[in-house]
């Protein structure tokens, strides 16, 4: 088996120069780099990671948390984080923890056991005690999606009122006023807010929000079905539902074909977030979209910032929330 002792001999220069090509190859000039790489190449040489992980105190490996590496949302910003990562030569480890907290904690435990060089984060909890535990991670870090008071870390986001107003007043100006809001879990930042934006924009255009009409449908295909039923069967149903994610308004649209109700003939549908062959789905829904590539982007480079650059440490968090981009559908007819 080949040692770094042999790729030293070939590309002659010295072991410490072959360990710092593979451990930080920035520190070492292009041509000698080169010269390194075809020697490893010609005695079959590959770097062990684990061995440069305990020799330097950290992996080049980055942790990914989230709640549902199955969502479409949570899919496009991996992409654009493993991307960046690959490009500075970090690679990227996916972990889901279902939206369950005592599963991140276990899997973040373990990733900073892996000696991972930094975390991106979608928590998925709150209150002083998971606070506490997130504060304590020593591993640089970024939070998205989800803002939780009293964690002081880099932030990545949307503007979820702006994103519950927009598709609010679009159906006010449609001329709906009985409208039905499917919501999520309201300790959720991102649900409160979508929530905040339907309620606050309902009063200001005079229009009381009819108790009946908010359900919650926990961000779930499952419980978005059930949300949906008890607004279909409802004596005075409401003229347009607002699907507080596309989970839940996907599930709605179910219940009223299953009902033999008419998208938006008999009922108006509206959604925030997007997904996946959208635009074949009939009828194409009315949506306010997060810009998941440029979210990404932004997560992998405060990341890669925070674990390559020395001074990093010293700099405050910072919080980047991106404007939502509202999407014209056929879901949506005017009263």
């Amino acid at each position: 088996m080949a040692t770094i002792r042999d790729v030293a001999k070939i590309a002659e220069v010295s072991v410490s120069t072959v360990s710092l090509a593979f451990s930080s190859p920035g520190r070492v000039s292009p041509r000698t780099l080169e010269k390194i790489r075809a020697a490893a190449t010609a005695v079959g040489y590959v770097a062990d990671p684990l061995a440069q992980s305990l020799a330097r105190g950290r992996s080049r490996m980055i942790g990914f948390v989230v709640g549902n590496v199955g969502n479409p949302f949570f899919g496009d910003i991996r992409r654009e984080l493993e991307n960046y990562a690959l490009e500075h030569e970090h690679f990227v480890l996916i972990t889901d923890s279902s939206g369950k907290t005592d599963r991140e904690r276990d899997l973040i435990e373990h990733l900073i056991g892996l000696k991972i060089a930094g975390l991106a984060l979608a928590p998925s909890s709150f209150g002083p005690d998971y606070v506490n535990f997130v504060e304590s991670i020593k591993v640089p870090m970024v939070c998205f999606d989800q803002k939780v008071a009293g964690i002081e870390r880099d932030f990545v986001g949307s503007d979820n009122f702006l994103a519950g107003a927009m598709l609010t007043e679009h159906l006010l100006q449609l001329g709906h006023r009985r409208i039905a809001f499917i919501a999520g879990p309201q300790h959720m930042h991102t649900a409160s807010e979508r929530y905040r934006g339907f309620v606050e924009t309902m009063a200001s255009a005079g229009v009381e929000v009819n108790p009946n009409y908010v359900v919650d449908g926990q961000f779930t295909r499952s419980a978005g079905y059930e949300a949906a039923m008890r607004l279909l069967i409802q004596p005075e149903r409401p003229t347009a539902i607002l699907g507080a994610n596309n989970a839940v308004a996907l599930a709605a649209l179910q219940a009223m074909q299953e009902l033999g109700f008419s998208c938006p003939d008999d009922i108006s549908l509206a959604m925030i977030d997007n997904v996946q062959w959208s635009s074949v789905i009939t009828p194409r829904i009315t949506m306010v979209v997060q810009d998941t590539l440029q979210l990404g982007n932004i997560i992998a480079r405060r990341l890669l910032h925070r674990i390559t650059d020395p001074h990093a440490a010293s700099e405050p968090p910072q919080d980047f929330v991106l404007a939502p981009k509202f999407v014209p559908g056929n879901s949506c007819r005017r009263i």
